[in-house]
């Protein structure tokens, strides 16, 4: 077994404590014990149900197709000490002390990966039939809206946005989504890549209005801010998120311009013997010279085996992943690697009408991201080619008939 961490008093960790049971808190847990990690490993959730997976939510479950999306992970098998129903409300690192409702727990070494919560719409507390998805609650409280068709208003034509009028059209709903930008996933992509998408919600029945605010909600009725009146069975939100740390603040770790944990390329943050993975956290990317806060599914899994790698006092290289992430709407298989943020050119592959097509984007003739819309295999090469920084040539990467791994320089 490798050497475990040495705490600064000159002993190794013998406690472990993880705040958050979901993917990242999970993955956690696990990789310590992969990693021959032997004293105690304490994971607590908030929620009472076992942890699960977030991605089928807005799909299976949603439709009831299953049940439910639990890890297929024996925590009693593995000697992980998983307490459920346990909200975790401050942390006095001097102390290396959590506070709980329960009482205080104390640790030798901190995990944080508490994730994001979704942004709420204002106004609308306490307003029936407004609902969030982002907890298996918030799933199981939405199956019987969909079973029932009701006319459902979708606040926000992002990624959930999107999913979830995929979802309603698929129950036959009547779907009208609001957007106050001026296309779908305005804060994730460009407008030329984004304005193609427009066509999908048409396409599948669903209603598109853009440049529309939501000035309030009243029962059975979403008012827009130019006075038009949407008929709303249900309102579904979904306008973002945004990082679950409001636990953290007066406890000195240092937090960002969004709220989350500011981790160094290790996932270390700013107190001793804490680290952080997951939404809830940002870190350096050297590869893209800016920090990267990530919320998907792929940073989750693989940010936890750094850290677990440093608890028990191997010395892995800095975290710096090809940021990945996929998204099932209206029909299509989207996928996204990298972040084209500081990319100087944008190569399409294929009519973005079409059924099939790519978006590259190149800095100085190096792949940095690339968007495939069923494309698996441009995604699959494309983020091999990134991690490789491997020249391209953009006037091969024009041919969509031409495998990526045939368009380098």
């Amino acid at each position: 077994m490798s050497e475990q961490t040495q705490l600064r008093g000159g002993s190794p960790a013998r406690r472990v404590v993880v705040v958050g049971a979901g993917m990242a808190g999970v993955q956690t847990a696990v990789a310590l014990r992969e990693q021959g990690f032997t004293g105690d490993v304490i994971l607590l959730g908030a929620e009472p149900h076992q942890p699960y997976d977030r991605p089928p939510l807005s799909k299976a479950v949603l439709l009831g197709n299953a049940e439910g999306s639990a890890f297929d992970v024996d925590f009693e098998a593995l000697g992980i000490d998983l307490r459920l129903g346990r909200e975790v409300t401050g942390l006095r690192p001097a102390g290396h002390e959590l506070d709980t409702a329960a009482g205080p727990v104390p640790y030798d070494v901190l995990v944080v990966a508490t994730g994001a919560e979704p942004v709420r719409l204002p106004g609308v507390e306490g307003v029936p039939g407004v609902h969030l998805l982002r907890t298996l609650d918030d799933a199981e409280r939405l199956r019987p809206v969909l079973a029932r068709q009701h006319d459902i208003v979708v606040v926000g034509a992002g990624w959930i946005g999107a999913e979830f009028a995929t979802a309603a059209r698929e129950a036959g709903c009547a779907v009208t989504v609001v957007e106050a930008a001026d296309r779908p996933l305005a804060g994730a992509l460009p407008a030329e890549v984004a304005a193609p998408m427009t066509a999908w919600y048409a396409d599948s029945g669903a209603t598109l209005r853009t440049h529309a605010r939501v000035a309030r909600v009243e029962p059975g009725t979403v008012v827009l801010d130019d006075g038009t009146l949407v008929p709303a069975g249900a309102v579904v939100v979904g306008i973002g998120a945004r990082p679950a740390t409001a636990w953290l603040k007066g406890s000195g770790i240092e937090l960002g311009a969004h709220g989350e944990v500011v981790a160094d390329d290790h996932l270390r943050t700013s107190a001793p013997d804490v680290y952080a993975v997951g939404d809830c956290a940002s870190f350096p990317s050297g590869r893209y010279g800016r920090r990267l806060l990530v919320h998907h599914w792929d940073n989750a899994l693989q940010g936890p085996r750094t850290v677990a790698a440093n608890i028990v006092g191997e010395t892995p290289g800095p975290y710096d992943p090809v940021p990945y992430f996929w998204s099932e709407q209206f029909g299509r298989f989207v996928q996204y690697a990298g972040d084209h943020a500081s990319a100087d050119t944008m190569v399409r592959r294929g009519d973005p009408t079409g059924a099939a097509w790519s978006v590259c984007w190149l800095r100085e003739t190096r792949l940095v991201a690339l968007l495939a819309v069923g494309r698996p295999r441009d995604l699959a090469q494309g983020r091999r080619l990134i991690e490789a920084g491997t020249p391209m040539d953009p006037l091969l990467l024009e041919d969509p008939a031409r495998p990526l791994k045939a368009a380098t320089a």
